[in-house]
């Protein structure tokens, strides 16, 4: 669409999730990608407690279920957890590879295989609770599975949970303000000079 053959972004999303991305079009952008990886991020994300999946997500199967009803307080000791730097243990579906297999294939063949955890640094505020739904506010630095922060959530509280909803609200200086709509990229009219403008 935009005559440019070189593109590439900083981080994708979820196939359920929304939010921004951003993408890296032209090679002044594409050579400095390393750059934009680096950026931390921001989410908002719903977790449904009482139901945990293989995927840790709404896309997953079915595997745990709970009859426990956190109260808020539970919930709040439990976010505490997830502050400051901890380690986190990557999904098995995800695309981190192992000795040169990407995870999720050997998830689709049911096979799993241990993980390294990994050093993450990450705020996380309670925005909203009503079960079996709690929504969360992450920042977070790169490579944070939002998915895991859910399945984690839910297994310390002792009630399983997965993420439902996924949007993200920031990457590095780009806001939700910043963004526009894919939808737009189809438009005749649409000019991609100011955005190719946007300040290194």
């Amino acid at each position: 669409l935009s005559g440019i053959q070189k593109i590439g972004h900083a981080g994708i999303l979820d196939p359920f999730a929304t939010g921004v991305m951003v993408m890296l079009i032209g090679r002044p952008y594409t050579k400095v990608s390393d750059r934009f990886l680096q950026d931390d991020k921001e989410y908002i994300a719903t977790v449904k407690l009482g139901e945990g999946t293989d995927t840790y997500d709404c896309d997953g199967s079915l595997m745990h279920t709970s009859q426990h009803i956190p109260s808020l307080k539970e919930i709040e000791d439990v976010v505490q957890e997830f502050q400051g730097k901890i380690l986190q243990t990557p999904p098995m579906f995800s695309a981190k590879k192992v000795e040169g297999k990407k995870l999720y294939l050997l998830a689709r063949k049911g096979i799993e295989v241990e993980r390294a955890p990994v050093p993450i640094t990450l705020t996380t505020k309670i925005l909203d609770y009503s079960y079996p739904e709690l929504t969360i506010q992450v920042s977070c630095s790169k490579g944070t599975y939002i998915r895991s922060i859910a399945n984690d959530i839910g297994e310390k509280l002792g009630c399983f949970g997965h993420l439902i909803s996924l949007k993200r609200t920031r990457s590095g200086s780009f806001h939700l303000k910043d963004c526009i709509d894919a939808n737009s990229l189809s438009q005749p009219s649409f000019s991609y000079t100011p955005y190719l403008r946007k300040s290194l």
